[in-house]
């Protein structure tokens, strides 16, 4: 099945449970079900794309990065302009509001609406069009990725010039609707100066292209003369602009970013010739969806910089930071960006981010990170040392920090992109809610600015975190609330209104960056005065007469204005039960506090080399996201659906069990939303009331089922290859026909060993370890087995390979959490004597070591000191090696020099930063080594192996194949390469789904490349 065929089938089986709670919806009785049923079906009778209605969707989309929620009537997928038209007329038909949206990570509650039709632009519409390296030009659909263009544009030396923090999953229509931008305005600027044209879907279904047009030209006079809805938005438009030319002058502050309101400033311009040009794509960027539909944008770009290089400088003092702001616009630099000691604490204390904060040094209370590139400057380490000599040696900071390697200049940039998800992480209920915290004010101002925030943060009696674009003015400052609180709701709405005041006293923006959205479109009419509001609202009506596209963004009606305490996500009335669990959740505080810590910024739905998620890829599916299944989760928990949900059939098999455990979530997840331990919880649950199915029995005991095809092998290999055998296993059991199934060895590991024995004398010996004889090491493939053991005693390492029993590591991942309690007690049993005398325990199996390491925390007496010691002293195979440098005294044969590896990390030493150490010690071992930056394989145990969920498993596993071609291609171009690369993986499951690609055979595990590469 070719790649892109597998991935359709799992995004159309995905949708196949909404379809069937669709159906038993749509008799809903009441009023407003009966219209929403009858919508519906409208819908689905004008559109290609598909259509959903259900309560799932419905959760999926109520939501986005910011604090609101309120769930949209239903959902629709266009597939293109004409299904987009098509939704547009069939909603004015039915008065349904409608809501245009990208990937949903809006921060100002943009793509939030109660009862719209959500048009999901992001799944379909994603194509570019075309790119033009001569002209600087791009054409793409509104659903394309920022980054995906990116990398489109990357051979020709071009970039699209606005960078959002979230350009590995925003899209390009929604960063026009919200008028996006980044880091390096100081130099691009925002979007509205990058979009050329736009063909637009009206209110009424209508299309048009927005694009320069000379004001009284033929081609005006041809426009204007038409009786039609575009022909009064360009007459209505211009006379607005000219009418109010002098409040426009006067309201509109002068700065770099200013997105409030709608861009009546830009609609018209003189060009060289004094030509008056009128041009509505300005009027749309920004605009957040409330004029119309973009479904396909002209874009211009530049040319990519070759080099950059990067200086930190470090101050005792935020305002001290803040003052020097002017000083480093001086240099010329790309950007400027600031951070704060909230974030660089946050950062220190995150297992992803550590290694980012780790160069700042002990007590930096905020830094300026400023960035040069060679299109300004011929020489970069003039620039930074400039840099260095202004505000260090002659300014107020204390010290900085260098990067002119990409490696460097990345770990750094990634620490200031992580602020907003650091910062939402933070635990409790109180945290740096957005809603403030985008304006803008010129940057010589940014010093007084901030001190009168920090007076209206002491009146309120809270604090705030600061980081963001300090060089055009705009610094985040988010305070810190309980929205759980009816105090801390009237702050937000007392906090907004004292800001807004002091936004116009320093002649600024109340938006530079986030929008309007639900959050600031309250205090449109202070900032921008009667006339231009009133301007704004003839737009508005201009564009859309009845008001029905994204309503209460940028303008409200008299009647019902927009209130930025309203539809709240969370707010005084939200309560969430805290159930009973099996697990211990102290850590996360809570279970559900656990499921709350999603802010809904989006990061699962990036599809770039990061672990999480891998279901998201494969599917493309909301539901498929870390995100989707939080807010399903929270809606169970919170009354949004029925609290017993969670344990419905339908919630198991279209939320919980098509996450597939690899603990992506665990390390990627910002705010360290940890999915597989929510699903195993949950899962027990289930199981505690509906009872556990033959294949879960099977799977959750594999240790058992191994044990006893040892004993008959080689009977129990040949049984499944007896004729219909597989049919029978799949329809009793549910295990796929098409999957290679394990075989099994007469002589396990256990009795090869004993047979064996040691040959270190353990009064020579170096250290003493346990290799821990997991259940398919020890039953199914005991080579990597004794390529450890022979590793490890080539080192003097005294080596033990007791029969332990499983670590319950299969039982977890079925949700049978008592079992895995017992397996975990039992285990720390035997293994109590060996730590006892200061033994390690290794392990072949990578997700037998996160199993100990990680899960047992939670399952085992949280008591039990004996837990932190056997976790302290628990490694994989290569990271004992690596943590120990025991290679440094082993000889290597000098065939290894120059045979290249390609080496696969298992997601679960990924989650828990331990898959680089195969790579280190391949390499001292003379191999040359690429590591794959790859995510799940998706075989994920028993998950490749279950009927139901094998598509699935080979459409993530095809991501993982195309990663692998691609350094083989790379390989190929290599003169130096000899011969092809050996791909080499430790985990068990991933090495079954890479033997199972077309053209590839099982990889070996790398210590058995140790082993092979040790001289004689």
């Amino acid at each position: 099945m070719a790649v892109e065929d597998r991935r359709t089938t799992e995004r159309n089986r995905s949708i196949q449970g909404s379809d069937r709670e669709r159906e038993r919806e749509g008799g809903a009785g009441d009023e407003s079900g009966e219209g929403d049923a009858r919508l519906a079906a409208a819908l689905q009778a004008a559109c290609r794309g598909d259509v959903r209605f259900d309560e799932y969707t419905r959760v999926l989309y109520a939501t986005d990065g910011s604090i609101y929620g309120a769930q949209p009537a239903g959902v629709v997928l266009p597939r293109d302009t004409d299904d987009v038209r098509a939704a547009v007329r069939v909603a004015a038909e039915h008065g349904a509001p409608v809501l245009p949206r990208g990937a949903g990570s809006s921060l100002a509650g943009q793509a939030v609406g109660p009862g719209c039709v959500v048009l999901d632009l992001s799944r379909h519409m994603n194509e570019i069009r075309e790119i033009d390296p001569d002209e600087q030009r791009a054409v793409v659909q509104p659903g394309v990725v920022q980054d995906h263009l990116d990398d489109a544009l990357d051979s020709h030396g071009l970039k699209f010039a606005p960078d959002p923090a979230s350009s590995n999953r925003a899209t390009i229509g929604g960063g026009i609707g919200n008028n996006s931008t980044g880091a390096h305005s100081v130099r691009y600027g925002i979007t509205d100066a990058y979009v050329e044209e736009c063909r637009v879907v009206l209110a009424d279904g209508s299309l048009i292209r927005t694009r320069d047009v000379v004001l009284d030209s033929p081609e005006w006079n041809r426009i204007v003369e038409k009786d039609d809805r575009e022909a009064a938005i360009y007459r209505t438009v211009r006379a607005i602009v000219e009418d109010n030319a002098d409040e426009i002058e006067a309201r509109y502050p002068e700065l770099k970013r200013s997105v409030s309101g709608y861009n009546l400033q830009k609609v018209i311009r003189e060009d060289d010739d004094g030509n008056r040009i009128i041009n509505l794509s300005k009027l749309l960027v920004g605009a957040e969806g409330t004029l119309g539909v973009v479904v396909e944008a002209t874009l211009s770009l530049v040319t990519r910089p070759e080099e950059t290089a990067l200086v930190v400088c470090c101050y005792d003092e935020l305002l001290e930071a803040l003052a020097a702001v002017p000083d480093a616009l001086d240099l010329e630099a790309s950007a400027v960006e600031l951070m704060d000691e909230e974030v660089f604490r946050l950062a220190a204390n995150s297992q992803e981010y550590a290694e980012y904060a780790a160069p700042i040094p002990d007590g930096t209370a905020a830094a300026l990170m400023l960035e040069f590139d060679s299109e300004v400057y011929e020489d970069l380490p003039d620039a930074v040392e400039d840099a260095r000599a202004h505000l260090v040696d002659e300014g107020a900071a204390f010290d900085s920090i260098e990067a002119f390697s990409p490696a460097k200049r990345d770990r750094l940039w990634k620490l200031r992109k992580a602020a907003i998800p650091l910062l939402m992480s933070m635990e409790g209920d109180p945290k740096p809610y957005p809603f403030v915290e985008d304006a803008s004010v010129p940057p010589e101002e940014l010093a007084a600015y901030v001190d009168g925030f920090q007076d209206i943060l002491e009146a309120h009696d809270t604090t705030a975190a600061y980081f963001a674009h300090a060089g055009v003015g705009t610094l985040h400052i988010r305070p810190v609330l309980n929205l759980k609180e009816e105090d801390d709701v009237e702050k937000v709405r007392s906090i907004a209104d004292d800001v807004t005041d002091l936004v116009l006293e320093h002649e600024g923006s109340f938006s530079g960056e986030h929008g309007d959205g639900l959050a600031r479109t309250e205090f449109n009419p202070k900032l921008y005065g009667p006339d231009l509001w009133q301007a704004f609202k003839d737009v508005k009506s201009a564009f859309d007469p009845d008001w029905r596209l994204n309503p209460g963004k940028v303008v409200y009606r008299d009647d019902d204005p927009t209130d930025i305490r309203e539809h709240l996500r969370y707010g005084a009335d939200y309560a969430s039960l805290e159930p009973r669990t099996a697990q211990d959740f102290d850590e996360e505080g809570g279970f559900s506090h656990l499921v709350e810590l999603c802010n809904g910024c989006g990061t699962c739905r990036q599809t770039d080399s990061d672990v999480m998620c891998p279901t998201y890829r494969a599917t493309e599916e909301e539901i498929a996201t870390t995100r989707g299944r939080a807010n399903l989760l929270r809606a169970a928990i919170s009354g949004d659906l029925e609290p017993e949900e969670r344990f419905s059939e339908r919630f198991q098999e279209e939320v919980l069990d098509l996450c597939i455990g690899c603990k992506g979530c665990q390390s990627d997840c910002p705010t360290g939303v940890d999915l597989a331990k929510l699903k195993a919880e949950v899962k027990h649950g289930y199981h505690e009331r509906e009872g556990l199915s033959l294949r879960e029995r099977l799977f959750g005991n594999v240790d058992r089922l191994a044990a006893l095809g040892s004993a008959v092998a080689p009977l129990a290999n040949r049984a499944p290859e007896l004729p219909g055998a597989r049919t029978v296993l799949e329809e009793l059991v549910g295990v796929a026909a098409d999957r290679t199934l394990p075989t099994f060895e007469r002589e396990s590991l256990v009795d090869w060993f004993a047979e064996r024995g040691p040959q270190v004398d353990p009064d020579e010996a170096t250290a003493g370890v346990v290799l821990y004889p997991d259940t398919y090491t020890n039953y199914s493939n005991p080579e990597p087995g004794k390529a450890a053991v022979e590793v490890l005693e080539a080192a003097d390492v005294y080596v033990a390979v007791p029969d332990l029993g499983p670590t319950g590591r299969a039982a977890y991942s079925q949700g049978m959490l008592d079992v895995a309690a017992d397996r975990g007690r039992a285990l720390l049993e035997e293994l109590e004597p060996y730590l006892e005398k200061g033994w390690s325990v290794v392990f072949v199996e990578p997700s037998d070591a996160a199993m100990v390491v990680d899960e047992y925390r939670s399952i085992v007496d949280t008591e039990d000191e004996r837990l932190e010691r056997l976790a302290a002293n628990t490694y994989g195979i290569c990271e004992y090696f690596d943590e120990h440098r025991l290679d440094e005294d082993l000889s290597f044969r000098d065939g290894t020099a120059g045979e290249r590896l390609t080496v696969h990390g298992h997601c679960h030493q990924k989650a828990r930063g331990a898959d680089h150490h195969a790579v280190g010690v391949l390499r001292r071992a003379g191999y040359r080594v690429d590591p794959v930056d790859s995510g799940c394989c998706g075989m994920a145990g028993s998950f490749g192996y279950e009927a139901d969920h094998y598509d699935l498993s080979r459409a993530i596993g095809d991501l993982l194949r195309e990663q692998l071609e691609a350094l083989e291609t790379t390989a190929d171009g290599d003169n130096d390469a000899a011969d092809e690369p050996t791909v080499v993986a430790p985990g068990t499951s991933c090495r079954t789904q890479i033997g199972d690609f077309d053209g590839y055979e099982r990889p070996p595990h790398p210590v058995e490349l140790l082993a092979r590469g040790l001289a004689e």
